[in-house]
């Protein structure tokens, strides 16, 4: 449990530095082969696409609710504990970090005949949800001395992070000039997970007699599930090679599918959605769960955090070893994939462009301009999170689209991104980055992403 309870709170730290799960400049831009791994449903006007290998996808996403990383480590000539402490103190129970970050290593469709499209690949994902447990943090900074009688709850505490491996396979078909309807079959493999969702329970100090303190958990019930932390050996096992090893039928499988739609109300007005990874994965491969449930009372520790000491956890941990019962087991277990659901509508105009054969009833008039909107879900442990873009899209010149989107949701209410797609020949090259009112002072952003890819698509 010691362990696990150190991967939880490494994980956490390492979070505060990594890079949701918006891809809101990405969905809908149809020139993009990628598009179609957001809506499986998207309209294509390619016969087919290759991805360049290792580079046809690479994405990076990082959003932390509450405060920055400047807030704390901003060189400012303030002291960290006062910093340390005015961040504690502009954080609510729900603030909340969330990472994601995906490598596509293929991806390749073809066109069956006028009215399907297949697409297959494989791509590595790391997506990570952890809150901000505002009170066990205050409980570790300010001691439990100085804050008898008050109930700290534990219950705060969630993580879920995993890395894994997806193959899929996809079709997409036409069914009328109208709609667009499509699918993808996913197959997860696991290389880690951590996870400890649920938690219930609080921590409360109070005086007892003879001056000694009494501690009181009630209704405590706290659980840990890991993977690919440990071998059976009890050594880490989270070396470079073995990690990728994994991602490929390593032994933690599951599935999963994305469903969605193109709907055109009339030549220049579509309205879209999509439901993304409807699915889990099964762990049992170097399993180490820890668990702890139960009302206990016990007295004696009185804790203030010293930096001086370095055996300060270990001295805490021995403590509530000899007082508070836990439970290890290797069982194996199943989590759930992050749902999530996109929607829009666009409206387009300017100079139609009809591309190839007129009379194959997948091609549609593709215009210069368009304006829209996208709603964006995903679900996490402590309820669904949203976002809300306006968008605007603009050929630039012959060979060159451009994006711009803003967007309001938990992180910001001025997230402007922009996002280009440029055809140089068979050559398709795009990149994508938001936030821009904070690319100069990234530390000072609550939320920042880039992706950029290259493929080849053949007319």
């Amino acid at each position: 449990m010691k362990k696990l309870l150190i991967i939880l709170i490494t994980l956490f730290g390492v979070m505060s530095n990594s890079y949701g799960q918006n891809k809101q400049i990405l969905y809908g831009f149809d020139e993009i082969p990628q598009t179609l791994l957001l809506n499986p449903g998207a309209v294509t006007n390619y016969k087919y696409h290759v991805g360049i290998p290792l580079m046809s996808n690479i994405s990076a996403n990082v959003g932390i609710t509450g405060v920055t990383i400047a807030d704390i480590f901003r060189n400012d000539g303030v002291d960290f504990t006062t910093k340390y402490r005015n961040a504690l103190n502009k954080l609510s129970e729900n603030d909340y970090i969330q990472v994601n970050s995906q490598i596509e290593v293929l991806n390749g469709g073809y066109k069956l005949n006028e009215r399907d499209y297949i697409t297959a690949g494989f791509y590595t994902e790391m997506d990570a949800f952890a809150t901000i447990p505002k009170d066990i943090l205050s409980l570790i900074n300010e001691g439990n001395a100085s804050n008898v009688n008050r109930s700290f709850l534990l219950s705060q505490a969630s993580v879920k992070a995993e890395f894994i491996g997806v193959l899929h396979f996809g079709i997409s078909r036409t069914l009328n000039k109208k709609l667009t309807v499509g699918t993808r079959l996913k197959i997860y493999s696991g290389a880690v997970s951590v996870t400890s969702t649920g938690n219930t329970g609080s921590f409360t100090t109070r005086l007892g007699q003879n001056n000694i303190y009494s501690h009181y958990l009630n209704n405590i019930n706290i659980s840990g599930n890991s993977s690919g932390i440990y071998d059976e050996n009890n050594e880490s096992n989270l070396s470079a090679g073995t990690l990728l090893g994994r991602t490929f039928f390593g032994g933690n499988l599951g599935l999963g599918v994305d469903i969605g739609f193109t709907y055109k109300l009339n030549d220049q007005t579509e309205i879209t959605a999509s439901l993304l990874d409807l699915g889990f994965i099964s762990y049992s491969q170097d399993v180490r769960n820890g668990t702890m449930i139960g009302d206990f009372v016990f007295s004696g520790i009185e804790f203030q955090y010293d930096a001086t000491n370095p055996d300060y956890w270990g001295d805490i941990d021995n403590e509530f070893r000899q007082q508070v019962p836990r439970a290890e087991n290797k069982e194996s277990y199943t989590v759930a994939r992050p749902i999530k659901f996109n929607s829009s509508i666009k409206h387009s105009w300017g100079k139609s462009r009809r591309e190839d054969n007129c009379h194959d009833i997948s091609y549609n008039d593709y215009f210069d301009n368009a304006i829209g909107a996208q709603l964006f879900s995903v679900i996490r442990p402590n309820g669904p999170k949203f976002a809300l873009t306006g968008f605007l899209e603009k050929r630039l010149f012959e060979s060159i689209k451009g994006k711009v989107t803003y967007t309001v949701d938990d992180f910001s209410y001025s997230n402007l991104g922009i996002g280009v797609s440029a055809k140089l020949g068979k050559v398709n090259v795009f990149g994508m980055v938001d936030n821009l009112f904070k690319i100069t002072d990234i530390a000072d952003a609550n939320q920042a992403s880039f992706q950029i890819g290259v493929n080849l698509i053949f007319k």
